[in-house]
């Protein structure tokens, strides 16, 4: 037996998340029906972290053990005939069996866009949040810096996360806006249900001015989910990497900071 790593493109729109569900279409289920016929044997593939439905994937990593002799182009080339076209293999690399797309993880990357203009999208509508009110980037800015650190995330959970702590590492948070498209890019040890979608309605907020910079550390202070912000939608949410120790050799996306762990960038 062997085990491969893939790297995962997918615009999650059309999917109730990642997980294999049997009520449901996940992610999960058509990658491994796409890879079991390339292997000519079942497939279980493990993620780096589940999505929820919606939420898209610039780079979700997964791993799987085969007994099937393949190159790492065949898997790439082979998966792609079988898979549909909103989901993508980015590269794939066979790796020592003690590799483990989730638990190796050293941190993991997500991007929030929000669309910020008077119109609401057509072309965008399902990959972007829209915000029709003005929004003060450099607000959303200065109060995300509070959530920079380990902390008691309990606030920006969901009341359905089973986590067994709430207590993250946000190692950077960057708010930049792009013309009429505004940024956020948070990079942590990991994340916990809804945590980051949490964050951008806090900073939403903050945005707006209906709530002053000071509330975002208020809100993670009093560790009670109720007393912030709605949760943004999750179509302006993506999974943009997840970074493993150097040794792998595994593509990730590069450390917004250098205060993130060491890792592979290629």
């Amino acid at each position: 037996m062997s085990r491969v790593a893939l790297g995962l493109e997918y615009d999650g729109s059309d999917f109730a998340g990642w997980q294999a569900q049997t009520d449901a279409l996940g992610v999960q289920s058509v990658v491994e029906q796409a890879l079991s016929r390339v292997a000519d044997h079942p497939v279980d593939v493990v993620a780096a972290g589940r999505t929820d439905a919606g939420v898209h994937a610039s780079m979700q990593v997964v791993h799987f053990d085969t007994s099937s002799q393949r190159t790492e182009r065949n898997w790439m080339l082979g998966g792609a005939a079988y898979l549909p076209p909103s989901i993508s293999i980015l590269w794939s690399r066979e790796v020592v069996d003690s590799f483990h797309a989730r638990f190796s993880a050293q941190a993991r990357s997500y991007r929030y866009f929000i669309l910020n203009r008077g119109p609401r999208p057509a072309i965008a509508w399902q990959r972007m949040s829209w915000v029709r009110d003005p929004l003060d980037e450099q607000l959303m800015r200065q109060g995300s810096a509070a959530l920079i650190g380990q902390h008691d995330f309990t606030s920006f959970r969901a009341a359905e996360c089973q986590a067994r702590s709430p207590v993250r590492h946000v190692y950077d948070i960057r708010v930049e806006r792009r013309g009429e498209v505004i940024e956020l890019s948070i990079m942590a040890n990991a994340f916990l249900h809804h945590m980051v979608r949490n964050i951008a309605g806090v900073l939403i907020a903050v945005g707006r001015g209906v709530r002053p910079v000071s509330w975002v550390a208020e809100v993670l202070a009093v560790r009670d989910r109720k007393q912030g912000g709605v949760t943004a939608p999750a179509g302006g949410l993506y999974l943009a990497g997840v970074r493993y120790p150097a040794a792998f050799g595994l593509p990730s996306e590069p450390a917004l900071s250098g205060e993130g762990p060491a890792g592979s960038a290629t």
